[in-house]
């Protein structure tokens, strides 16, 4: 039966590569698909992964209805045995239901890629319907690690170096590249962290800079008495 199934994951865990992989899986044994994809870090109409891999797609704007769009190619006498649709959570609530209509209708395999929460540690509308509707739901294996070594869960936005939590859902960027949001002179980057550091608004620069200050573990004596931060209580001699 065909299925809706949505590959979830951090930045940095290799949601595009794996779209790539499927593509090529199923290229290869003649069958024929329809690539969607917006906003990807290579430009209009391209589906690329950090490994340097990239292909043609078709850009999917807020006013394409996939399910007709899939539609007139088909009575065009296209052919479509498979979609694959890359940065899903971009897509529409309204694009995502056109997804499942697609499985269920034109009875074809939708594979959805996308990251499921925002910097905000916010459920992006698109991959909230993809929970919603998915036949399946899976979570990529290759863990995505934060500066500390733990498995990163949540992507982090910086603006100038510095975590944040407000502002726009949507500023495209890379995990690690500075770039120009919206002609703002701020540089925005982006950075996977656990979920420890997230609530700490603790990124691999900062945690740095803290290494290197003379204080690294301020100490209220008040509060602490003879109790060493790092060693325990301090030995009475």
């Amino acid at each position: 039966m065909p299925e809706l199934v949505f590959f979830s994951g951090t930045m940095d865990c290799g949601k595009s590569t794996l779209a790539l992989q499927i593509e090529h899986n199923r290229s290869a044994r003649g069958l024929r698909g329809v690539i969607l994809t917006r906003d990807d870090r290579a430009g209009e109409g391209k589906l690329s992964s950090r490994l340097g891999l990239v292909t043609d797609a078709v850009e999917t704007t807020e006013d394409i209805d996939i399910y007709a769009y899939l539609v007139d190619l088909l009575s065009r006498g296209g052919r479509c045995d498979y979609v694959i649709a890359d940065e899903a959570q971009f897509f529409t609530p309204g694009q995502i239901d056109q997804l499942a209509r697609v499985v269920d209708d034109l009875g074809v395999d939708v594979f959805a890629f996308g990251i499921t929460t925002d910097f905000r540690t916010k459920l992006f509308p698109g991959s909230q319907r993809l929970v919603e509707l998915a036949d399946r739901i899976e979570v990529l294996q290759v863990e995505a690690l934060c500066w500390c070594g733990a498995r990163a869960t949540h992507n982090a936005r910086t603006v100038g170096g510095v975590m944040v939590v407000e502002g726009a859902q949507v500023v495209v960027g890379d995990v690690d590249v500075d770039t120009d949001a919206d002609g703002l002179d701020t540089p925005v980057g982006y950075e996977v962290v656990c979920r420890r550091h997230h609530r700490r608004r603790m990124t691999a620069a900062s945690a740095r800079a803290a290494a290197l200050s003379p204080d690294v573990l301020p100490v209220d004596t008040a509060r602490t008495g003879d109790r060493d931060p790092v060693i325990g209580p301090r030995a009475r001699i």
